[in-house]
């Protein structure tokens, strides 16, 4: 069993020291051993990464003492600058110091994502205390092949700043990626309100059979949910549909 607090909390836009005071807030005496934040969860969604990626260095030394102090991994995304080049980057960082991260490649376009930042081209799944994470962000939601389960994970998670209007898409689909990957599936938004959108949260856990393990709708705060890997594997050996998957390549664009 492995416990996950999510964190759904109201961005102050581009306020990078307010945004961690209040996670450290929330997060005060709580136990875990992955705590997971939202998208951009220290600026909120930026297109135009030139004025915060000058952040990135305090915001993962931050991400490290806070993995530290927990004795937790500690998960999230923030715009870095590196070679010239700006990414929506998803670390995941652990207590004893060590960092590894995921290059969100799918770029929200319609928003003006794509404009300014570089797609990653490497799936990441990285592994914790005997549970093997999958690493997304946002848009990656959309796009099932990227998330597509061979055998290499257990858990999909997905950080995430999705506009209230889309709510509905975004509940749906962390539904359907638990269900045809035979995974658990967390999702972490942000609620509250930022230039031009707002956003209703719904942060939840799912697991592989499709129900809803936790469901934070749109309160603001934490949640702490329980993952069962035991559980799990007993499923996915008793109703093995993953052996009649279609094989597949996936090539870079």
């Amino acid at each position: 069993m492995q416990r996950v607090v999510l964190v759904q909390h109201d961005i102050v836009w581009q306020d990078v020291d307010a945004n961690l005071r209040a996670i450290e807030h929330m997060l005060e005496g709580v136990v875990a051993d992955v705590v997971v934040l939202p998208e951009m969860f220290q600026t909120g969604f930026v297109v135009e990464p030139s004025s915060v990626v000058g952040a990135a260095a305090a915001t993962l030394e931050w991400m490290c003492r806070l993995s530290r102090g927990m004795d937790a991994a500690v998960v999230g995304s923030f715009a870095v600058e590196e070679a010239g080049r700006c990414y929506n980057r998803m670390y995941f960082v652990r207590p004893d110091g060590a960092v590894e991260y995921y290059d969100k490649r799918h770029l929200f376009s319609p928003g003006g994502e794509a404009e300014c930042f570089t797609a990653g081209a490497e799936r990441r799944v990285v592994e914790w205390r005997g549970v093997r994470y999958l690493l997304q962000v946002c848009y990656d939601l959309r796009f099932p092949v990227w998330s597509r389960q061979c055998g290499d994970y257990d858990v999909a998670l997905y950080v995430a700043l999705w506009p209230k209007p889309r709510r509905e898409v975004w509940r749906t689909l962390l539904r359907a990626r638990a269900i045809e990957n035979q995974a658990y599936v967390i999702g972490v938004n942000r609620v509250g309100m930022e230039p031009g959108l707002e956003y209703s949260g719904d942060s939840m856990v799912v697991d592989a059979y499709g129900r809803m393990v936790m469901d934070m709708e749109s309160r603001r705060g934490i949640a702490v949910a329980d993952i069962d890997i035991e559980a799990l594997g007993a499923f996915r050996s008793k109703f093995a549909v993953w052996r009649d998957a279609d094989s597949f390549v996936i090539t870079k664009s």
